[in-house]
């Protein structure tokens, strides 16, 4: 027998041998689990609502994790999904702030206040262009928890007003109301994060918390209503608001670099800050400085004849530092708010996305499909140019977390979003 032919015989029946043991993978059906996502309404604030960049604006509507969870809940028996979208030729919406250059590592951002989607304003409150249409996606700016269940709350907050029917002054519903007036059958709440956010993002010169109890009994009384037709849902806890871009850019550090760059600073070596409470003292590394001070370029710029910040006469405005005290009390109430979240989903079999350990693992610094992920700002990829809200990465890594508990906790197979589809902060 030719030795050529004869292994040329054996390769091909080898090749076929493989052919045939060729192992199969089975790759599962999606499938929904325990729970229908026939109709899934997101409730929750400006997280929700996708707003970044200091506003809401239809690009950041378009980039709501809500809504990517939506898209990704359709291989399961997801239903259509509506956002109330500002329209095209409003679609700055609010406004917002946008990067026109970085030279040199030091970033201009500017308003951006065109074809905005204000129709006026009453008794000091912005009113937006009315929404008619359906509506899953109930995220409203600027809404606590504590607000869920305030008659007339509309009359304080244009971007509820918008979505209600009448003019402003007429209706009186709830939000929580509202967004349960139509059947669901799934539910996502991210409501909380502004009964702590704007005391902190104040420097604790603002409004106060929530009261710890106060929160429990509206968070309570906000799933009882969730639950009450037995759909199932899933809730996130709050992020760790100091460990956001807003309080981690603008730094006893950085400001020490900056002043002593200048001649005239070569020999400062405190920063003298005001607390909340007592006197002014110089800044330690547990005083956190907010990303507004960074722009308003005030330290050393005399007032009296006195250099801002550089002496105790005149120190840094409490507005702009939350004082270490000031950061225990922060952490305190978000751990309290997050206990509270945690015991009452727990005891309703509801999914939680750990919001918290989330956002603090990625301003940390992670690599996901090989994008660098931080809390840097600007060029972290995960905070936009507020600070505090996402960019649509962050909010594609956000709508993982939540897929990822939802399929969890009721043996779904939601399939997760692909964040290369998003950006981080836009550059010029």
């Amino acid at each position: 027998m030719n030795s050529t032919y004869f292994y040329k015989s054996a390769l091909a029946l080898a090749i076929l041998g493989l052919a045939a043991c060729k192992p199969t993978i089975d790759v599962p059906a999606p499938s929904k689990g325990t729970a229908d996502f026939t109709r899934y309404i997101a409730l929750g604030n400006s997280l929700t609502a996708g707003f970044a960049d200091g506003g809401l604006s239809l690009e950041g509507q378009q980039n709501s994790f809500p809504g990517m969870i939506a898209e990704q809940m359709k291989a399961v028996g997801g239903g259509s999904f509506s956002t109330p979208f500002f329209p095209a030729d409003k679609a700055n919406g609010t406004g917002y702030l946008k990067l026109t250059a970085l030279t040199n590592g030091v970033p201009t951002i500017v308003p951006e206040t065109s074809n905005t989607a204000v129709r006026g304003s009453q008794g000091g409150v912005t009113l937006y262009t009315k929404y008619t249409g359906e509506i899953n996606n109930f995220g409203v700016p600027n809404i606590k928890l504590a607000h869920a269940r305030i008659a007339g709350y509309a009359n304080a907050n244009g971007l509820y007003e918008r979505l209600l029917p009448g003019e402003y002054g007429t209706n009186p519903t709830t939000y929580l109301d509202f967004a349960t007036a139509k059947p669901w059958t799934f539910f996502s709440n991210w409501l909380g994060n502004n009964d702590i956010l704007a005391y902190a993002t104040a420097g604790a010169a603002g409004a106060p918390p929530t009261d710890k109890g106060v929160f429990a009994t509206e968070y309570n009384a906000v799933i009882a209503k969730l639950t009450s037709t037995g759909a199932k849902g899933v809730v996130g806890t709050i992020p760790g608001v100091t460990s956001t871009a807003f309080f981690n850019t603008v730094t006893l550090k950085t400001i020490l670099a900056a002043v002593n760059a200048t001649p005239a600073g070569a020999s400062v070596k405190d920063i003298y800050i005001q607390p909340g409470v007592g006197q002014a003292r110089a800044a330690t590394v547990g005083d956190l400085f907010t990303l507004p001070l960074g722009s308003a370029n005030l330290i050393g710029v005399p007032t009296g004849g006195i250099p801002y910040g550089l002496d105790p006469r005149n120190p840094v405005a409490s507005q702009y530092v939350l004082d270490k005290a000031e950061v225990l009390i922060v952490n305190d109430y978000i751990n309290s708010y997050n206990n509270t979240i945690k015991s009452i989903a727990n005891a309703k079999g509801i999914a939680i996305m750990d919001g918290y350990t989330l956002l603090n693992e990625y301003a940390a610094g992670k690599h996901i499909n090989g994008i660098p992920v931080s809390g840097a700002f600007i060029q972290g990829n995960l905070f936009s140019l507020d600070g505090i809200h996402l960019t649509p990465l962050g909010y594609a890594i956000t709508a993982n977390a939540f897929i990822s508990a939802i399929n969890a906790k009721y043996g779904s197979s939601i399939p997760v979003v692909d964040i290369s589809k998003y950006r981080g902060v836009k550059f010029p």
